[in-house]
């Protein structure tokens, strides 16, 4: 095969960790490791001929850097070229500012090009990030075993696996842990896919037995019911399956939390006996602190479509004693299309924290028959929050507040808090 290197200056970010240039016979090009205003080189991608609407490339040099540019911290994460293709930290060669200010724009440029929003959101970087250098932040990590049974990622666009013998952007706690079961040493079946979660200690104690460590599903050491708390010896504690969902990032439940319930209080005052809808509510991890809005007087209808997820949530409020909330397992627009129990079925507030594909259009025509004065929406992924904006703003609602949290440090990743208010046919 033969390889097609190219001089290119970058001109913009992009999204999925890429920025754009353009070719002489003007394709774009997505490339990888490069930063705005960058003078590179440029390894093309396979396929890369005339007959590609685009391309993609990642950087082999860099001839005039950007100021933001760092040598990564976590070489096996970086290009090919420089002896790195591990994925799952694609910004690891950019400054923990130029970071936010990557994100920021691409956010703008998101909610302008498909929300037909003009906005400047700026991202906040989570406490004790800086400190930590971007690193050590995910109480949950992922690999496979390779042939020999060590815990292995695979390089990008390559067949072979590389055995690794640490994964910094775990917190300190997962990997003291995995040096006591001795995870780097192997003996694992080859193959076999290892799930190591570490719920963050928040009164910085011993982790004790509350971990899990899971091999092809099935937990091998640990516990299968983890407990995770926003607070320490305070507030509700939670309990989730070790092989379930819950925000990966160690602060990101008590950043996020903190930011739904600021916006929800606003929505609700003066409200008594406020209506709430907690959508793809997960295991319960907003639907707790938002029953005690209103001095526990809220109503909430909780939905979530996962069978695991939907377990642990009722097992948290019945543990909560909270009997204001109603909770449903299905997929969200079946749910809401079928009609909402008695008393839950005109909202006040409704939160979504929909998966990466976002809430799509028929979800958010049910979320307006609704006559909701208020929706908050928590999101993953900028690309599909724009166009659930655009839906949105097309069936009477208005976007009032956005803010950004940068909890997934040294990737392209980004969580968005968008608020919209009814503006027409606002219900009494």
């Amino acid at each position: 095969m033969t390889e097609t290197r190219v001089r290119m200056r970058i001109e913009r970010y992009a999204d999925q960790g890429r920025c754009v240039s353009h070719l002489e016979d003007g394709r774009v090009v997505f490339v990888r490791f490069a930063l705005p205003g960058e003078l590179v080189e440029v390894l093309l991608d396979e396929p890369h001929g005339r007959a590609g609407r685009f391309a993609t490339g990642e950087v082999t040099k860099v001839l005039e850097a950007s100021p933001d540019r760092r040598e990564p911290v976590w070489p096996l994460a970086g290009p090919l070229a420089w002896g790195g293709g591990l994925g799952g930290a694609d910004l690891i060669h950019v400054s923990l500012p130029g970071q936010l200010a990557w994100k920021a724009d691409l956010i703008g440029q998101q909610m302008a090009r498909l929300g037909g929003v003009d906005v400047q959101v700026p991202v906040a970087r989570v406490p004790g990030d800086e400190e930590l250098g971007g690193l050590h932040w995910r109480t949950r990590i992922e690999l496979v075993a390779d042939d020999q049974g060590r815990p292995s990622m695979r390089r990008r666009g390559l067949h072979d696996r590389l055995p690794i013998q640490t994964m910094p952007l775990a917190t300190q706690e997962l990997l003291d842990q995995a040096d006591e079961l001795g995870i780097w040493e192997g003996g694992l079946p080859a193959g076999a896919r290892i799930r190591l979660a570490v719920p963050q200690p928040r009164d910085g104690g011993p982790v004790g037995d509350n971990y899990a460590l899971l091999v092809d599903g099935r937990l091998s050491k640990g516990s299968r019911l983890l407990t995770e708390r926003l607070e320490a010896g305070a507030g509700p504690a939670y309990q989730v399956r070790a092989d379930g969902f819950w925000q990966v990032h160690r602060q990101a439940p008590v950043v996020l939390t903190k930011a739904v319930l600021d916006q929800a209080r606003q929505a609700l005052d003066g409200v008594a006996e406020p209506v709430v809808w907690d959508l793809y509510c997960g295991s319960g991890l907003f639907t707790l602190p938002l029953a005690a809005l209103a001095d526990g007087q809220a109503r909430l209808l909780a939905v979530e479509g996962s069978a695991g997820a939907i377990a642990s949530a009722k097992n948290n409020v019945k543990r909560a004693g909270l009997d204001r909330v109603t909770l449903r397992r299905g997929d969200v627009a079946k749910v809401l299309a079928g009609g909402a129990p008695k008393g839950l079925g005109h909202p006040d507030l409704i939160l979504l924290d929909p998966p990466r594909a976002g809430a799509k259009a028929q979800v958010c025509r049910l979320l307006a028959a609704s006559g909701a004065g208020t929706i908050i929406y928590v999101a993953c992924d900028p690309t599909s929050l724009a166009r659930d904006t655009a839906t949105l703003i097309s069936l009477g609602y208005s976007p009032k507040h956005l803010e950004a949290f940068d909890i997934y440090p040294m990737t392209h990743h980004v969580e968005t808090v968008a608020v919209f208010t009814r503006t027409t046919g606002r219900r009494r």
